[in-house]
């Protein structure tokens, strides 16, 4: 056994246990608490392996679920952003890029290679895997918000145009889950827990 590899896989393991600690902007089912980051991640894993069928390609469910699981745990350094959030956006890459370094380098070098990998490729959003990791990532708190009438969403002013700008990543990876997203969401609409923006007119 190699001790000093193990114990960087440890010291890994605490280091990560902080994402308990990180708390989003999204209430858990049945008007609960905020959840942390740590139960996001553990949620959109266990929605990954039961709706994979609804893929829009056939996908690597184990990429996947371990994309869901590590794609947030930078945000210990970093901190979680609010999707409509626009000035926390603009410096979000920065802070998790150098949250990623970080955090990822505790690891022994083969393993904080793979993380990087892995990481990267979600935010790219180009493969099945992490179109399909985004589709997780996107329709997760949807079914929160959807299950809270629409608390979250009415207490930031979120408009549906924001909400629906957030799914773009989720037609990539599931057509179908980007229906029943958007189905839910006209519910929320008729019920006055998402703002319609109103269309500039620019004629003088």
């Amino acid at each position: 056994m190699n001790k000093d590899r193990l114990e960087r896989q440890i010291r890994f393991f605490l280091e990560i246990d902080k994402e308990k600690n990180v708390f989003r902007q999204t209430h858990l089912s049945n008007h609960g608490r905020y959840e942390n980051d740590a139960e996001h991640a553990w949620h959109m894993a266990i929605m990954a392996y039961f709706l994979q069928e609804y893929a829009n390609e056939k996908v690597d469910i184990g990429r996947v679920m371990i994309m869901c699981l590590i794609h947030d745990i930078v945000e210990i350094d970093a901190g979680d952003t609010y999707a409509y959030d626009t000035e926390a956006l603009k410096t979000q890459k920065a802070r998790e890029d150098k949250a990623k370094e970080r955090i990822f380098s505790i690891l022994p070098d083969d393993q904080k290679s793979i993380l990087l990998e892995l990481f990267d490729e979600f935010e790219a959003c180009e493969t099945a895997e992490s179109k399909f990791a985004h589709a997780m990532d996107n329709l997760q708190p949807v079914i929160l918000n959807d299950s809270n009438n629409g608390g979250d969403w009415r207490e930031h002013g979120v408009s549906i145009q924001q909400v629906l700008g957030r799914q773009v990543s989720t037609r990539k990876g599931s057509e179908a889950l980007f229906d029943y997203i958007e189905e839910r969401l006209m519910v929320h609409v008729g019920r006055g827990n998402l703002k319609t923006e109103e269309k500039k007119n620019n004629c003088k």
